[in-house]
């Protein structure tokens, strides 16, 4: 298998790291290239897994496998674009785009290709629980929906106002850096037929880029709440779900479902730990050598970013 990255920053490591034990596993041989947009030498540890480094798009070889496309969210369309001719098949990070002012017919993607956008929460155990049981036997009133943590403790080792998450013209803001959460709820319950959106920098931080942004969605016979930030000082993503006879609450950090009646617990269920990410690896690459379905196309991930970049 011969794959490239295109773009190293934390999140492409990840999957460079997760890729190769993968690939390992399943015993495939593999040369991984990276393109790369500086000249600094990589730690050794990267610089061991990757094979060719190019530093222009015009140099990469047009016979990938698989291309990563883990750069700046701004980038996405025009990388996707200039190397569709490049490869057989593409994992994109999330957000898909920057912004909803793109033609997905302009990409002329490939008929027989996995575009794959990636949407790692839905491959946890306890999302495919609260799927395929709650979603199913529960009729959910309203939910809640939380996501907050604070930015500067993200990564330590690194000034917060450096990353792509502090810049809006890279795509960064929590609005679109937290889609994870507009994914797994139109997953979950389907497209809203209304949303109410409003965000803003409202916080100290040192960022040109969104910190806080809150919603109100309207379906057919539910509502659901969302509030996502960058300032929270206490790390925190909860689903809450409410029914006329119960209360649930899914922690996605515990990976813990709680169900409350009459102000008391009356039950608990724990899933295990899992790398959520090495399990979507293996999803797509099912995709690719198994036929399984893509659950998460450019245009379905398109679909959601127009949700969440909702202005009303």
């Amino acid at each position: 298998m011969k794959v490239c990255m295109i773009g190293l920053g934390s999140i492409g490591k990840r999957h460079l790291e997760n890729l190769t034990r993968v690939l390992e596993k399943s015993r495939i041989e593999y040369q991984i290239d990276a393109l790369r947009y500086n000249h600094t030498a990589l730690p050794e540890r990267w610089d061991n897994i990757i094979s060719q480094q190019y530093y222009h798009i015009d140099e990469l070889p047009d016979d990938y496998d698989i291309i990563f496309v883990t750069n700046p969210t701004s980038l996405h369309y025009d990388t996707i674009n200039n190397t569709i001719e490049k490869t057989k098949h593409m994992f994109i990070e999330k957000p898909v785009f920057e912004s909803i002012t793109y033609s997905i017919d302009k990409l002329h993607l490939k008929k027989h290709s996995i575009y794959y956008v990636a949407c790692p929460l839905r491959h946890k155990k306890i999302m495919q629980y609260i799927k395929q049981n709650i979603i199913v036997h529960e009729k959910i009133i309203s939910a809640r929906v939380i996501s907050t943590s604070y930015l500067p403790s993200w990564r330590k080792e690194v000034d917060y106002r450096a990353v792509y998450s502090a810049k809006k013209a890279l795509g960064g803001g929590v609005t679109k850096d937290l889609i994870h959460e507009w994914d797994y709820v139109v997953y979950l319950f389907g497209k809203p037929e209304r949303v109410m959106h409003i965000k803003g920098h409202l916080s100290n931080l040192e960022i040109d880029s969104d910190d806080i942004s809150i919603y109100m969605a309207q379906y057919p016979d539910m509502f659901v709440e969302m509030h996502l930030d960058y300032i929270g000082h206490k790390t925190e993503r909860i689903l809450q779900m409410f029914t006329n006879h119960k209360r649930i609450d899914a922690d996605l950090i515990s990976n813990t479902v709680y169900e409350y009646e009459n102000n008391e617990l009356t039950n608990r269920m724990e899933f295990p730990e899992e790398d959520c990410y090495i399990n979507e690896l293996e999803y797509f690459l099912d995709c690719i050598w198994k036929m399984q379905e893509n659950m998460n196309t450019i245009a379905d991930a398109y679909n959601t970013l127009k949700i969440a970049l909702t202005e009303e």
